[in-house]
């Protein structure tokens, strides 16, 4: 990712960094899920409704980026800071948090006790993670594994089960360089058929990784080159929901019972597929931020119907 990429900045639009920030705090962006077994349906943050009985509440959040300090956000601890207390405000704690990866933007130590710190502060029982591309760059992923992939296997890969729904966190990004597909490799392919063999066909599943599993757009990285392997593993489910970060911005789709769902950032936004010459952060002036970073909450429940995401913007 370059980080001295700017597509807009408009110096003269008024707004000094006390506004910039205030208006970013709106940016502060998270997924907020509560699954019952089905369906996926969306609220605006801060406009929950009280979860029904049984309903499992788990929030995602993505690309925190804990030390990037260039042009498009000056102080990222800050919206991701916001993202906590609104997550804390929800009428309901969400019970775990998923990350998505990129949780630091340079992989040094300062910056993960800083992710750390900030989480401390949810009201969340728990958080899992799957790492970015910017959490291996100093060391392979050395600190990130000894801080945040305990009891995973390989390069951070894992599964848990909660109130009936099987959760799945793949890591696409070792190998990766920056314009490349992400890659999940046979030993995770592997691991991955084994612990999907003995679960029933009507188990949910939510799959979570950084780089989308689907090629949102090749050219610049955002897709995985063996992707369709392990959607092909899960094919047979008739509940599947795949949740990634990478790409700063909702992109979403529906084929079958899967749905595809990536995550804002929680730092600053990227351009659309295509729109610059490469990906990288974007800045746009302080009162377009709610459009282009916006909040979504998401509701989970048990209907025959298909799988379905509906997103909001702060505008």
């Amino acid at each position: 990712m370059n980080d001295d990429i700017i597509l807009q900045n408009d110096g003269h639009d008024g707004i000094d960094r006390r506004g910039f920030l205030r208006c970013m705090g709106w940016a502060g962006t998270a997924t907020v899920w509560s699954v019952c077994g089905g369906v996926l349906t969306s609220r605006v943050l801060g406009d929950e409704p009280a979860a029904a009985a049984g309903t499992l509440n788990f929030v995602q959040i993505s690309d925190s980026h804990i030390g990037f300090n260039k042009a498009a956000n000056k102080d990222v601890t800050a919206t991701f800071q916001e993202a906590v207390r609104r997550i804390n405000a929800l009428p309901d704690a969400p019970e775990f948090i998923l990350h998505t990866g990129d949780l630091s933007h340079l992989a040094q130590a300062d910056e993960f006790d800083t992710v750390e710190q900030v989480l401390k502060g949810s009201k969340a029982q728990q958080t899992f993670y799957v790492p970015g591309e910017h959490d291996i760059l100093s060391d392979n992923g050395a600190q990130y594994l000894a801080r945040f992939g305990k009891g995973t296997m390989g390069h951070g890969w894992y599964s848990f089960d909660h109130k009936g729904v099987h959760f799945i966190g793949l890591v696409n990004v070792f190998g990766k360089s920056e314009q490349s597909l992400g890659i999940l490799g046979g030993d995770q392919l592997d691991w991955l058929k084994k612990d999907l063999a003995p679960l029933g066909s009507s188990t949910p599943i939510v799959v979570f990784a950084h780089v989308p599993l689907w090629e949102v757009y090749p050219k610049w990285g955002w897709g995985t080159t063996d992707g369709a392997q392990a959607l092909g593993m899960l094919k047979r489910f008739g509940s599947v929901t795949i949740l990634n970060g990478h790409i700063h911005q909702i992109t979403q789709k529906v084929e079958g019972a899967m749905t595809f769902h990536t995550a804002r950032s929680t730092a600053f936004p990227q351009p659309a597929p295509g729109t610059a010459p490469k990906a990288g952060p974007m800045v746009v002036p302080a009162d377009h931020l709610r459009q282009m970073l916006g909040l979504t909450s998401v509701r989970y429940v048990e209907t025959d119907s298909h799988l379905a995401i509906v997103d909001s913007n702060l505008a």
